[in-house]
């Protein structure tokens, strides 16, 4: 696939790795600051805000400009909002900053991908880019977790920093260590070169610009395989935000964790997801891609299972297992939808509306999830509904794209 492309995998490697390592340094922040427990939902939710706010024009300034440009630009935002966050700019405000590098970088850095790579190897590239992103997620929660530890807070760098910034925190050290991942992302990005693509210049009227999102919308999901597709990852990625926070939840109440050591457990679901991936890109075509939806019901089930674990190996091998169940149907998903996504629209057109569905599917379930907590309702409780949920999505997806193809089948 070409030297570009592995530059690319590097660069976005260590962007995605300070992301996953400052929300955990967020949330820590957060409670070292006294703030409530329904709140932490709140952080996640804030994070994700620009990737819809921005989901009409992020598409189009990926497509106008030099993608690799944009994703320099993008890394710099992030490093702004995580530096305000060390200055003492409020968690949700700084974290919306961050989000609103992460919403520009996303568009360019997967529109990037379909202009480098072949349909027939986009599967093979979205393994790979899947397993870069989770392997940020991997080391960047271990990562994360070991910054709030004792074992960092603690030490003599971040003492001197304290001083240097008249702070009481604990945590000053772990966020001016996170600004320099993204410094060092944006380094990286200036060997990435660009596809030359050119797309024609659209109007950037704030109106046009939301009558064109509208139409957009309207064709991706009015399309068999990308309405099926959109469905699967917008169900995917919302649950898997909570997933994120529910875990930590669990491994608290139920496994008797700290905050740093459950981040290493909810690090065992970013190594299944890798393996999924994996084994996805190995054997799964895009013709097949439908095939994997299955894989969506194990995963619903699998999370009410939860409430009668209570020995960390167990739970070890039962976040494995469910993250090698996403990753192994999520990674085809991606694939055919890009694909049908750069034929029904632009490359990054396209990625900035999948961005808007999964994040506003985030944004919902950060939502909800925080209004349960705030009701104060047992855990087994929430992870039922969870699973409940998306089983009952999964369903849902797989009927109404079989009832297409059917329909299309006796049209013919």
């Amino acid at each position: 696939m070409g030297a570009n492309f592995y530059r690319l995998i590097t660069a976005q490697f260590v962007s995605g790795l300070a992301d996953n390592a400052l929300l955990l340094v967020a949330i820590a922040l957060h409670m070292e600051q006294g703030g409530a427990g329904w709140w932490i939902p709140l952080i996640k939710f804030s994070f994700t805000t620009f990737y819809v706010l921005t989901a009409p024009v992020a598409g189009v300034l990926s497509d106008r400009w030099p993608k690799p440009r944009v994703m320099l630009v993008a890394n710099g935002i992030k490093a702004l909002g995580c530096l305000g966050m060390l200055l003492g700019l409020p968690v949700i405000p700084a974290m919306m900053i961050v989000g609103l590098g992460a919403a520009l970088y996303s568009p360019a850095k997967y529109g990037l991908i379909t202009e480098l790579v072949p349909a027939s190897q986009l599967v093979k590239a979205n393994g790979w880019i899947e397993i870069s992103t989770v392997g940020a997620a991997v080391l960047g929660i271990m990562m994360g977790g070991f910054l709030i530890s004792e074992t960092f807070t603690l030490n003599a760098l971040t003492q001197v920093l304290r001083s240097a910034l008249n702070t009481h925190s604990l945590l000053c050290g772990s966020l001016a260590f996170t600004v320099l991942c993204y410094v060092l992302a944006s380094i990286l990005n200036l060997w990435i070169q660009g596809s030359q693509a050119t797309y024609p210049r659209v109007m950037a009227h704030p109106a046009a610009l939301l009558r064109q999102t509208t139409e957009h919308l309207q064709r991706m999901w009015s399309d068999t395989e990308a309405g099926m597709s959109l469905g699967v990852t917008t169900l995917f990625w919302g649950v898997s935000a909570t997933m994120q926070l529910l875990v930590l939840q669990w491994s608290q109440s139920h496994l008797g964790m700290s905050l740093d050591r459950a981040a290493y457990l909810q690090g065992a679901v970013a190594v299944g997801v890798v393996g999924g991936a994996f084994l996805a890109a190995r054997w799964v075509s895009l013709e097949g891609a439908w095939r994997v939806l299955p894989m969506g019901l194990v995963l619903g089930i699998s999370l009410p299972c939860m409430n009668w674990i209570h020995h960390p190996g167990v739970a070890l091998a039962l976040m494995v297992l469910v993250g090698a169940c996403g990753g192994f149907f999520v990674v085809p998903m991606n694939a055919l939808l890009q694909h049908r996504g750069c034929q029904l629209l632009t490359a990054g057109q396209s990625i900035a509306i999948q961005n808007f569905n999964e994040n506003l599917s985030v944004m919902a379930m950060m939502l909800a999830y925080s209004g349960l907590m705030a009701l104060d309702l047992s855990f087994f409780t929430i992870s039922s509904v969870l699973g409940a949920w998306i089983s009952a999505g999964m369903l849902l997806i797989a009927w109404r794209y079989h009832t297409r193809k059917r329909s299309a089948a006796l049209g013919e």
